[in-house]
């Protein structure tokens, strides 16, 4: 079987030698081109596994050839060698459809993952891959359509990606799809909720720390950052980062590396980047809560995920698959809707998306008992979007003040434990998603649960 073939695209002879001779040693063979042109020539007349280009040639760029590249070999994964802090060009490079970047003076370690990551795409995907795909995107609608082929795009490249959408959308499975239809599929994929750590433990859950590096430090942690190494770092709700953490975040990503806290040294990491969030990051920075130079760095490639309003098609397919795994769980068999059921959640704007279509499904299960679901056991809220019904104080509480200010506390703790019980549910016991609908801080949130005994 001949060895993989790589094309190196460079017009310093020294560079090229270190590049060929590191391969080598990786089993690989290379075939070298000092300009574009001869480039071009090279890829038109056999076919290379793997493109290394230069930015700056005589003739031209590593974009111009990248570019070029996109149209006549797409197949073909290119990745750039950028002068170091090069940043904006690795950006431009990324956008134009690079696999990855590696930033001179040329860390081998680093361009030998590249060069493994990039050639596991053009392997035949394995049986033990094919059952890795997990749960898909259910949709027959066009919108849907696009983000599964988007989804296959992106993942052949490094590149970080941004994914929009309001909540319950399924941004996380989304970010789930691209790790496993990539190269990583076998790495770990890390979901962290940057609204759910304190901010004061920031820094260590995402670098770590070494033993006696602050107080309560009392062994060696390995941070998130570091978990994911070979796989894939899912930032959920990366707008909910405090400014201190996204300058580190940046470094992060700019110099693929991490410094633990108490650590002299930085590890090279070897990770993708995915994040999410429902809010608007543009008006973010706009309004300087989120850094300009974070958002570019990581919403380099963009995919929104369309709620469920916009795909109404969908809704049948969707709670066809919801009753089933309901079926398996609550050990009904042939869950039925009437009609006028079906008319309800298919006229339903779904403020809180699939999430909130599981919910009201698994509730008129519940409250069916038999399985016949009838369009009464659909409850349906009639609330502005993306906020929860508002707590009335009930007839009882007017009552209770006039009897005195003890019957008045009660009654007020009552219809407080009740509004966070809804936002509970309609979260689906996500308590930073809760805290939002309920408009205060995950502090106070917890904090109101434990004084309620809620949980």
């Amino acid at each position: 079987m001949a060895s993989p073939l790589v094309l190196v695209v460079d017009d310093e002879p020294d560079l090229v030698e270190l590049v060929s001779l590191t391969l080598a040693r990786m089993q690989l063979a290379t075939q070298a081109a000092g300009d574009v042109a001869t480039a071009k020539k090279l890829l038109k007349s056999q076919v290379f596994d793997l493109c290394l280009t230069d930015m700056r040639l005589p003739d031209g760029d590593g974009l111009d050839l990248l570019e070029w590249m996109g149209t006549n070999c797409p197949k073909v994964p290119c990745a750039v060698i950028t002068a170091h802090g090069n940043v904006e060009s690795a950006v431009r490079a990324l956008k134009l459809g690079a696999f990855d970047f590696v930033s001179k003076p040329l860390d081998l370690g680093v361009l030998r993952r590249i060069v493994s990551t990039a050639l596991k795409l053009s392997q035949p995907p394995d049986a033990a891959a094919t059952a890795r795909t997990g749960p898909q995107l259910i949709g027959v609608e066009p919108a849907m359509e696009r983000l599964r082929e988007l989804i296959q795009r992106v993942a052949r490249s490094q590149a970080p990606v941004h994914i929009s959408g309001e909540s319950g959308t399924g941004k996380e499975l989304v970010a789930r799809m691209i790790h496993l239809s990539g190269p990583r599929a076998e790495g770990p994929f890390v979901p962290v909720n940057c609204g759910a750590i304190p901010s004061e433990l920031m820094e260590s859950e995402f670098f770590g720390h070494k033993r006696g590096s602050f107080t309560g430090a009392v062994a060696d942690k390995e941070g998130l950052v570091q978990s994911a190494e070979g796989g894939t770092l899912f930032l959920d709700e990366v707008a909910d980062l405090p400014l201190h953490m996204q300058v580190k975040l940046l470094r992060v990503i700019q110099e693929k590396s991490v410094r633990p806290i108490g650590e002299q040294r930085e590890t090279p990491i070897d990770v993708r980047i995915l994040s999410a969030t429902h809010k608007n990051l543009v008006d973010l920075v706009a309004e300087a809560k989120f850094r300009e130079d974070l958002y570019y760095r990581i919403n380099v490639i963009e995919i929104r995920v369309p709620p469920l309003r916009e795909r109404r098609g969908d809704i049948r397919p969707l709670a066809e698959s919801i009753l089933a795994r309901l079926e398996k769980r609550v050990g009904l068999t042939g869950i039925e809707l009437s009609a006028e059921a079906w008319r309800a959640l298919e006229t339903y704007d779904y403020p809180g998306n699939v999430r909130e279509l599981e919910n009201v499904l698994e509730r008129a299960v519940t409250l069916s008992g038999s399985g016949k679901v009838e369009a009464e056991h659909i409850r349906l809220r009639a609330a502005p979007r993306n906020a929860p019904p508002p707590a009335t104080v009930p007839a009882a509480a007017a009552t209770a003040a006039a009897e005195g200010p003890g019957q008045l506390l009660d009654q007020l703790e009552h219809v407080e434990r009740d509004a966070i019980i809804k936002a509970l549910e309609q979260t689906r016991y996500n308590k930073t998603a809760a805290a939002k609908l309920l408009g205060v801080t995950y502090r106070a949130l917890r904090y109101k649960i434990r004084k309620l005994a809620i949980e």
